[in-house]
């Protein structure tokens, strides 16, 4: 595919989000969501595969279907409310719906089946993107209206998203249905907490997006896909499989890494909210993620895939073009130090 092409395909999913960002009008906000829903399926197919149409077309089918019903739930609320302003949503029905569809685009849970199918089928670039960038437009508009629904509703979607999402994690072998897995889970965090502090939630997604970028960074980097390439990965470089295994347990919660500086606020924000239960329901589906997290680490360090060569490293390593970015990622997604009293001062602000 040609670089101009690359170019005005990453312009139209800056655009798209950003126009949902700044807007104010359903109509405006559903723009930005097309525009970035066209503009990542050429780079879902450009791979000419089978599993890569199928994941392009099952992508399709779901965001048209999740843009449908947001459709009918703002017309809903247009016809009853006779308005179109984003803030200004408060039919209960169409709130409901439109929870719905922005859950089905997020992969949220119950409604988080297609994500690991569609993963699978994608290159770990353009997987990194789906996990990341195409969650920015929808979760900006869930927080607009998170205010005006039923806190209870918000609950339990987060509640759901975090628990079916550790158990379907547990007896994965493909990366990128684990990493999947692992967005619907991390977007459950940020789910329940939104109706209580925003900025918190904002600064889990942020979070989120930093770990994951290092762990697709790195699995792009070694050419792993699967967890028996990912085990003869330590031959190759061991410095970056060390550092992949402390970005698992990052994405675990285990601390002191980044990934438990989160979720200790948020677990501190629900017990001052007197939400106990929900906070010790989600903190043990917190414990089943780390368990397959702490899973991969072993298949990573402690045990060799059979066959694997027994010389230490390869004589010749593969030339790396980007020494900025992974680097950056990586050190953001392991230490909590340099992030702790940026995330609190963010938090307080958005308070």
């Amino acid at each position: 595919m040609p670089a101009i092409l690359y170019f005005m395909f990453y312009a139209s999913l800056g655009l798209g989000t950003s126009l949902t960002f700044l807007s104010s009008h359903w109509l405006t906000a559903w723009m930005g969501l097309e525009l970035t829903t066209l503009a990542i399926l050429p780079l879902m197919a450009q791979h000419h595969h089978p599993r890569a149409s199928e994941a392009t077309t099952k992508y399709l089918l779901v965001q048209a279907s999740a843009t449908g019903l947001l459709l009918f739930a703002t017309i809903l609320n247009g016809w009853v409310e006779m308005s179109w302003s984003i803030n200004e949503m408060k039919n209960p029905y169409a709130l409901t719906l439109a929870m719905s569809a922005l859950a089905l685009k997020l992969g949220l849970a119950p409604f988080h089946l297609w994500l690991p199918e569609v993963m699978q089928g994608l290159d770990l670039l353009t997987g990194l993107i789906l996990s990341t960038w195409q969650k920015l437009a929808p979760f900006a508009l869930l927080m607009q209206i998170s205010q005006a629904m039923p806190p209870a509703l918000l609950t339990i979607l987060g509640l759901s998203s975090a628990t079916l999402a550790a158990w379907g994690g547990l007896n994965q072998t493909q990366l990128r249905k684990i990493m999947a897995y692992s967005s619907t889970a991390h977007l459950g965090w940020s789910v329940i907490i939104i109706q209580f502090s925003p900025g918190l939630a904002l600064m889990a997604l942020g979070i989120y997006i930093l770990m994951t970028m290092a762990a697709f960074l790195t699995m792009k980097d070694m050419s792993s896909t699967k967890i028996s390439t990912f085990s003869t990965s330590w031959s190759k470089s061991p410095e970056k499989m060390v550092a992949m295994i402390l970005i698992l347990l990052s994405l675990g919660g285990l601390p002191p890494m980044t990934g438990f500086t989160i979720k200790w606020l948020i677990l501190e924000e629900l017990t001052k909210q007197d939400m106990y239960t929900p906070a010790t329901l989600i903190v043990m589906a917190a414990l089943i993620s780390l368990y397959f997290y702490a899973r991969l680490s072993y298949f990573t360090i402690i045990s060799l895939f059979p066959g694997t060569s027994n010389i230490k490293t390869y004589w010749r390593q593969k030339n790396i073009k980007d020494k900025l970015i992974l680097p950056i990622a990586t050190t953001a997604a392991i230490f909590p130090l340099p992030l702790m009293p940026l995330t609190l001062a963010l938090t307080y602000f958005y308070n």
